[in-house]
């Protein structure tokens, strides 16, 4: 991956289209958060349901951290031993952060940073906040190669970011709403970091 692929993807999705991209975990299709029309081209791509929300992702944390200001002193620490990883954090969302993101749960946040090394790297050039999804249809199997992306999928994306083959395990989902008042977090879903793992980061 070169540092002119990434700048096509950053102006892929400004623009307001739909690209599918390379985690550190699967591929995964990507959009404006802000940008209703793109959301729903990739929610129609996936056969997602539009009430169900999607995480916001990060290349860089410090990119995450200004966009997130305001979050407690205990959950930032959290955040900054988690991220970057094959984590998606739920946070709490007063400020109602990234609306369309959210569906029909303003309250809460999905957050991603992916850990990018070697020929991930170029990605953290990456300096926007993406809505982003795994590129397969909804309950499919993660794709940890382009082209185990559906082709219905690949077709009707913007533009294709191949890195080659991924990890392809999912990221682990961390509820971190009751964090900051009680030190309270549970793992909503099981992925590609263990929860002894982040029991040792958060406990």
């Amino acid at each position: 991956m070169t540092a002119e692929e990434v700048q096509r993807f950053v102006r892929c999705v400004v623009g307001g289209g739909v690209a599918v991209f390379p985690a550190d975990t699967v591929y995964g299709l990507a959009c404006d958060p802000e940008s209703r029309a793109a959301i729903d081209r990739l929610y129609e791509l996936k056969g997602r349901a539009e009430a169900k929300p999607a995480a916001v992702m990060f290349f860089e944390r410090p990119v995450a951290a200004a966009a997130l200001e305001g979050l407690g002193p205990r959950t930032s620490a959290a955040l900054e031993r988690l991220l970057p990883g094959a984590v998606t954090v739920l946070l709490p969302n007063p400020a109602g952060r990234f609306p369309l993101a959210c569906a029909g749960d303003q309250s809460t946040l999905g957050v991603r940073v992916p850990r990018l090394e070697g020929r991930l790297t170029p990605l953290r050039g990456a300096r926007i906040a993406i809505l982003q999804s795994s590129a397969n249809r909804a309950g499919g199997p993660n794709p940890r190669r382009m082209e185990d992306v559906p082709e219905s999928i690949r077709r009707g994306a913007d533009l294709l970011l191949d890195a080659g083959e991924l990890p392809g395990t999912p990221s682990t989902i961390v509820d971190l709403r009751d964090y900051e008042g009680r030190g309270v977090w549970s793992v909503v879903r099981e992925g590609a970091i263990p929860p002894a793992q982040v029991q040792r980061y958060l406990d």
